[in-house]
């Protein structure tokens, strides 16, 4: 895991292990109580303080849901998945974010009170390092961007086949797309093992996602 990039203000390396190699030989514990978690259907909490994803059980999990549990430290990362078909994120938009690769996503850190914009990489999640303005212009585009709660959900958008998706998705799922895309890259431009990896997650993605409520006329 020491290989991996991440930004400053991501979660940390320890809160991607599940995602990025082969699964360790030991079980995985829930990090606030210690029981065990028997499978990997299991919830995530941001680490506020660590800048890192933790792993939690039901209960756990529950107990973050609620308004100032643990002093703000830990939030529980929520399920939903929103889907804005009717974006107004164009090529011009995109190409003010100056990413190399077809996928970024940004979320809100509390902490600092600005935008963390990241895209996946052979070396893990990198960080754009663009003038937050130049997110600000895209971010415009969609309705969505309103509606992020701060540290555990972002903003993930696709470009492919000269159209943009854009999606409200759980941050811990962008991690698991970082490593995925970190498991199967190869060559330059990722290869067809990582554009096929690619391809499904998104088809998940879609098919969770839904329309905000009231959205439509």
């Amino acid at each position: 895991m020491s290989a991996i990039r991440t930004g400053p203000d991501a979660p940390g390396p320890r809160g991607l292990r599940r995602f990025t190699g082969p699964r360790p030989p030991r079980e995985e514990r829930c990090e606030l109580c210690g029981v065990a978690l028997p499978d990997d259907r299991h919830r995530h909490l941001v680490d506020t303080e660590k800048r890192a994803l933790a792993c939690a059980c039901g209960p756990c999990a529950h107990l973050m849901d609620r308004p100032g549990a643990s002093h703000g430290r830990f939030r529980a990362v929520p399920g939903r998945y929103l889907a804005d078909p009717g974006h107004r994120i164009d090529d011009n938009a995109w190409e003010l974010l100056g990413i190399p690769v077809g996928v970024a996503f940004f979320f809100r850190n509390a902490a600092l009170d600005r935008l963390v914009a990241l895209y996946p990489s052979p070396a893990g999640a990198t960080e754009s390092e663009l003038d937050p303005s130049s997110w600000q212009t895209v971010l415009a585009g969609t309705r969505l961007a309103a509606l992020l709660e701060p540290d555990v959900e972002a903003l993930l958008l696709r470009r492919t086949g000269g159209r943009i998706q854009c999606y409200l998705v759980p941050v811990d799922i962008c991690y698991e797309l970082v490593g995925r895309m970190r498991l199967h890259w190869q060559g330059f431009d990722g290869g067809a093992e990582a554009r096929a990896a690619l391809d499904a997650f998104f088809a998940h993605v879609r098919q969770q996602a839904r329309e905000p409520e009231g959205s439509r006329s």
